[in-house]
C-alpha cells in the first residue's frame, strides 16, 4: 500500500490521505473525495456548478496522473451534489472531461459539503 500525494491537487485537509494506492496483483487507487479548491491557492474556485466541476475533474486527474494512471483507468466514481438540480450542468463537463470512456457512477445528494462546496468527486481506479 502507498499514500499517493502530490502538490498539484489540493493537500488534504484532514487526517487522510489524496489516495491510496493498493498493489495486490493489480493496482488500484482510492481517491478521497475532490471538490473545488485550487491547488495552488487553496481557495475554492468560483462560477458555479460548471467551474467546480472542471476543478474537481483536474484535481482528480492530478491524483491520477501521480499514480501512473489517466481518467481511462477510472473504474468507479462517486459523485456527492449539493443540489441534484445541477445534475445535468455537472453530467456535461463529466461526460466531456471522461471522452467516451464510462466508469460505473452513483450520484447523491447530500445536504452540505466541507468549505460549502457544491460538487465532490471521489474515484477507484485500477491499472
Amino acid at each position: 500500500m502507498k499514500m499517493i500525494s502530490t502538490q498539484k491537487a489540493p493537500q488534504a485537509i484532514g487526517p487522510y490521505s489524496q489516495g491510496i494506492l493498493l498493489k495486490v496483483g493489480h493496482n488500484t487507487l482510492y481517491t478521497s473525495g475532490q471538490i473545488a479548491l485550487d491547488p495552488v491557492s487553496g481557495e475554492m474556485v468560483q462560477g458555479g456548478i460548471e467551474a467546480e466541476t472542471r476543478r474537481v475533474l483536474a484535481n482528480l486527474d492530478a491524483i491520477l496522473k501521480e499514480a501512473y494512471m489517466d481518467k481511462r483507468n477510472v473504474v468507479k466514481t462517486t459523485v456527492f451534489l449539493k443540489d441534484l438540480g445541477e445534475f445535468q450542468a455537472m453530467n456535461a463537463i463529466y461526460e466531456a472531461f471522461f471522452e467516451g470512456h464510462k466508469p460505473a457512477r452513483s450520484t447523491v445528494e447530500v445536504s452540505n459539503l466541507p468549505r460549502s462546496a457544491r460538487i465532490e468527486i471521489e474515484a477507484i481506479a485500477a491499472l
